[in-house]
């Protein structure tokens, strides 16, 4: 940063020494006019003006700011601390300014000693701590509301209450590993074809064998993540249970296409698997296929259809372009 013009009457070495520092220091005599100055930042000035007062050092609220802290301790003789915020170049400066005064050797009467640090680097990481902070108050409410609604659903399915722990388990599990990669990512969210790998992996052998996917390879926002995440929970649990991934050869289909070309379109997920024997039919009160076809569309604002027929079943799960992560 570039600091303002030094005035006389300042050890060198104390000029010296601040100039590798972000403090700086002004000394304003009886008169509230500047005496010295040292290592005055740019965006302030360090010319004594014919009025004096603190105005001439900042503009604006900012001076004015400056002008009744020292007003304040002119009349009181009680130190002050403020943090002000001036306008700079590219954008805005911070600094925390320390008033007090100052009555070493004066024969004119005490002076006011204003000692700043520009603190907009501080002030930069307190905001966006902030931000994350509110970022992540924000997503732990969604992620509760999310866990409330399956255990709510998941109860009103369960024959047992050994079958709702398992089935509740198996769906927190998955939204703790998709909570993983969206984690991994800085928030950004997950790619979907690491996505379906780290659902569907987790009940198969050789993921390599087990899952075939093509197309293509957004990535999903947070919230779309943990939808979609649970969409392939679903439909790998209910492979396994009966469908290809009962097999040890058998495998499922993925695969993910733009109905129009990006960006605007939505993306169509298709998963489709042959169903071995000829006696299964869906369950379509149970929650998986609630989840399917009601709770991940609804989410992600999108359309859902899940079919069987012919020893096949299909999903297609129609995912709008504002669930892709941006950037």
């Amino acid at each position: 940063m570039q600091r303002g013009f030094e005035r006389h009457g300042t050890d060198p070495g104390l000029s010296r020494a601040l100039s590798h520092t972000g403090v700086f220091v002004v000394l304003l005599d009886s008169s509230a006019r500047i005496e010295w100055s040292v290592n005055v930042p740019a965006s302030w000035r360090s010319e004594a003006s014919p009025d004096g007062g603190a105005r001439q050092l900042l503009d604006g609220d900012a001076g004015q700011s400056l002008e009744a802290a020292v007003e304040l301790v002119r009349t009181s003789g009680e130190a002050c601390k403020l943090d002000i915020p001036v306008a700079a170049a590219d954008g805005i400066d911070w600094y925390t300014v320390w008033v007090d005064t100052h009555v070493a050797e004066r024969e004119d009467g005490p002076g006011i000693m204003i000692t700043g640090m520009d603190v907009t680097e501080r002030k930069h990481r307190e905001q966006t701590l902030r931000t994350l902070l509110r970022e992540v108050a924000h997503r732990s409410k969604n992620l509760l509301a999310i866990i409330q609604s399956i255990a709510t659903q998941t109860g009103r399915h369960a024959d047992s209450v050994d079958g709702f722990l398992t089935r509740f388990r198996g769906r927190i599990q998955s939204m703790a590993s998709t909570q993983d990669l969206v984690t991994s990512s800085n928030w950004r969210g997950a790619d979907i074809h690491e996505l379906a790998h780290s659902q569907i992996g987790r009940y198969v052998a050789d993921p390599s064998v087990s899952i075939r996917l093509s197309g293509e390879r957004p990535y999903l926002n947070p919230n779309a993540a943990l939808h979609v995440g649970l969409a392939f929970h679903e439909l790998a649990v209910n492979s396994v249970s009966f469908g290809a991934l009962a097999a040890p050869e058998g495998h499922v289909s993925i695969n993910l296409a733009h109905r129009v070309p990006q960006p605007e379109g939505d993306l169509t997920l298709e998963w489709w698997e042959n169903i071995p024997g000829s006696n299964v039919e869906l369950r379509p009160k149970r929650f998986g296929s609630t989840a399917l076809e009601r709770v991940v569309p609804a989410a992600l604002g999108g359309t859902a259809d899940l079919a069987f027929s012919a020893g096949r079943l299909t999903y297609r799960l129609a995912i709008p372009h504002l669930n892709f992560a941006s950037g």
